[in-house]
């Protein structure tokens, strides 16, 4: 195996495998198997790149730390020869951690340091100058991400944040050295490990400034970073002989298909409201949650009653609303029980027979993926850029798991289309 991920949630498992599978353009990428947890078998001989999908982002440090390291165990027993720890390109991520103390017990484990951290991806919004994080023409802290409900970033500069998090100094590889080339970007790393610096976050304005720094990275033991950064990897393995370069499959399930929708991010609020005014939707509130009002079982009937119309379920709502409903039953109670509902509604619908599922939101994928049982999941084609088409070893299902920041408006009709073969099935068909 040539790389392996280790991503701290399933969203941004799918979307750095997508970065990987894709490659560039003209070349094509790596054959890419996605992982829902720690595996307990050894990978097909026939995988370039194993990601590890982990619910780590918001746990406790020491479990996020523990369970990165079994991940990390597993992938170097595959012999991987690169490995790369993915969070979020908008750094998410609390004051006290998850992303420096697990990058550093990586990196500690490998026996290595001078690390890249690079969040950026440019072609996606996010962009990083002067060691301070941008979402399109914005500081990261004067966007929505400000109020995130787990992970609100209130400071833009990367280095300031991530020394709150790691016991050694944080590093800068700056603009101007990156448009020096990757000689110049080698040179830097290298100094910032004689310095004691552990992770050195890199300048990332453009997405040529991702394939300088994918060429300097070349032979390097370890990776961390957004999916951005692993843009330019395929290229150092075919280029070598070691990869022949693939494109991803295009194939999707004939049957009726879902929406579920736990992102309080802007975008998929935007997504929600486009859709809403098409097609059948259904808003479940904290309180409904809480209460149990609405139950797996209503969602399924839900479900049934639209079956040819791309019905839509969501949670999602204003910074407000959240903040109130977190105030008054508990952020983790909340989170959870959410969480829960929709993971309990995708598995009875799947059982019967709704085998194509979109779902918006980091956390709720997670429970969602990780209750469907599916097996690791293999690489189809994007649908929106971050956005590829899962599909299940061990169950016909077709997922996609978007990021809440990621797709275009229509990205649900969109995502549910691209999950097809022939279209919605009749009721007759069910």
């Amino acid at each position: 195996m040539l790389i392996g991920v280790i991503a701290d949630d399933f969203t941004g498992a799918s979307d750095i495998a997508n970065t990987l599978a894709k490659g560039l353009p003209n070349e094509g990428g790596l054959s890419v198997l996605q992982y829902l947890g720690v595996p307990d078998e050894p990978a097909d001989p026939e995988v370039e790149a194993a990601v590890i999908a982990l619910k780590t982002r918001t746990i406790a440090v020491e479990d996020a730390v523990k369970q990165s390291l079994a991940a990390l165990d597993w992938l170097k027993a595959q012999g991987c020869r690169q490995i790369l720890f993915k969070y979020c390109s908008t750094f998410d991520s609390t004051q006290d951690g998850n992303i420096g103390p697990v990058a550093e017990a990586l990196a500690q484990a490998l026996d290595v340091s001078g690390v890249v951290a690079c969040p950026a991806f440019p072609t996606l919004g996010r962009s990083v100058y002067q060691g301070h994080l941008f979402v399109g023409d914005r500081l990261i802290s004067e966007s929505g991400m400000r109020n995130h409900p787990l992970t609100p970033m209130t400071d833009p500069d990367l280095r300031r944040w991530l020394s709150l998090q790691c016991k050694t100094p944080v590093g800068l590889v700056d603009a101007g050295t990156i448009h020096l080339g990757s000689e110049a970007v080698r040179e830097a790393l290298s100094m910032a490990s004689q310095r004691g610096e552990t992770l050195v976050i890199t300048d990332t304005v453009t997405d040529d400034d991702l394939l300088t720094l994918g060429k300097a990275l070349d032979g390097t033991r370890m990776i961390t970073g957004g999916s951005g950064i692993a843009l330019g990897l395929p290229h150092n393995f075919i280029r070598q002989g070691l990869a022949t370069g693939k494109r991803p499959p295009t194939a999707g399930q004939d049957g009726p298909g879902i929406i579920l929708a736990g992102s309080c991010s802007g975008a998929t609020r935007g997504q929600i409201d486009y859709h809403t005014r098409r097609y059948p939707s259904l808003r479940v509130t904290a309180k409904d949650a809480m209460r149990e009002v609405i139950t797996p079982e209503s969602l399924v009937e839900f479900f049934s009653e639209n079956l040819s119309k791309s019905p839509l379920v969501y949670s999602s709502d204003t910074p407000e609303e959240v903040t109130r409903a977190q105030k008054e039953y508990g952020r983790e109670r909340v989170s959870a029980q959410l969480e829960s509902l929709f993971a309990q509604a995708a598995a009875l619908a799947a059982e019967k027979g709704f085998n194509r599922i979109v779902v918006a939101g980091g956390e709720t994928s997670s429970a969602v993926a990780l209750r469907l049982k599916t097996g690791p999941l293999r690489i189809g084609a994007e649908i929106d850029p971050g956005v590829p088409i899962l599909l299940g070893r061990d169950r016909p299902i077709a997922l996609a798991l978007k990021s809440g920041n990621f797709g275009t408006v229509d990205f649900f009709e969109k995502a549910l289309e691209a999950l097809s073969n022939k279209g919605e099935p009749s009721s007759e068909q069910l």
